[in-house]
């Protein structure tokens, strides 16, 4: 009798943990937030940003038809990409372009790569074909202009920065680590001294942006520490180490604000814990001087 009791209580708690794993790997969130400044131009007051970041192939329901619903609820003016929407190690851009397809019917959708697409350069030229067909923006160290009612601000995106470390600039010199290569791409873009957003992969690099003198940036790679521990944060990720300072939310330094997001699915660690998919909201407001 007690052997039976035992093993209940075991298949009991696998079951738990089971279920537990499942909902916390599936179960969207949405975190949202206000960025007000004097910068931002009346205009824009109340222009809501979707971001998506590391969806890694992950489908959410037939379809996408989970995150395409909780997107729409949103009411989003544009929808931010910001990279790793395929993954190299179980590679299906099929998934990925059903994603885009659906949310560009949603919002105009801007997308900037990450370093998984850096490496699987022939499934991130099929990736980008399909992304362009269906009327996606790829910025590829690339500015666009966001226009309301007669009045822009600047969108600018970068490449993951692996993709060109250990070329050279245009002066000839070797960029030999990723912190170089994203000064460089960020000093050839130009901002038009105006409100400024930058779509990058990689939130271990604040300092760069706020020497860049951007107002906001979109990030995400770190895939919110993957294993959170309730009141300590993320245990690990790609480029900080273990107990990285960039997991989740919004961080300042000087003028610029920058938003990481916990990302959508998984890749070398298959599991997240106390860390659910994330969807990042963004509203601009207008502050009167």
């Amino acid at each position: 009798m007690m052997k039976k009791k035992r093993i209940t209580a075991v298949l009991l708690a696998a079951a738990v943990l089971a279920g537990f794993c499942i909902w916390q790997n599936n179960d969207l969130t949405v975190s949202r937030s206000q960025v007000v400044s004097g910068r931002i131009p009346a205009e824009f007051d109340g222009y809501t940003i979707v971001q998506v970041s590391d969806l890694h192939n992950k489908e959410f329901g037939r379809g996408q038809r989970r995150i395409v619903s909780k997107i729409v609820e949103q009411n989003p003016d544009i929808i931010v990409i910001t990279g790793d929407m395929i993954d190299s190690r179980n590679t299906d851009v099929e998934t990925a372009l059903d994603f885009a397809q659906k949310a560009v019917g949603v919002a105009p959708c801007y997308y900037v790569p990450g370093n998984h697409e850096n490496r699987i350069p022939e499934a991130y030229e099929q990736l980008k074909a399909g992304l362009k067909e269906c009327g996606v923006t790829i910025l590829e160290n690339e500015a666009a202009d966001l226009e309301q009612n007669g009045t822009a601000i600047t969108l600018m995106g970068v490449l993951d920065p692996i993709f060109n470390v250990g070329k050279t600039d245009e002066a000839g010199n070797i960029l030999e680590d990723e912190r170089t290569v994203m000064e460089v791409q960020l000093e050839n873009l130009d901002s038009l001294n105006r409100f400024t957003i930058l779509l990058s992969h990689r939130p271990e690099m604040l300092d760069v942006y706020a020497e860049a003198g951007l107002d906001l940036v979109f990030t995400g790679h770190a895939h919110g520490g993957q294993w959170r521990l309730p009141g300590l944060g993320g245990i690990i990720a790609p480029g900080q180490g273990f107990f990285p300072e960039y997991t989740e939310g919004s961080h300042t330094e000087g003028d610029t604000t920058m938003y990481v997001s916990r990302g959508l699915g998984n890749s070398l660690m298959p599991i997240r814990i106390f860390n659910r998919p994330e969807l990042v909201v963004v509203e601009l407001c207008h502050e009167i001087g």
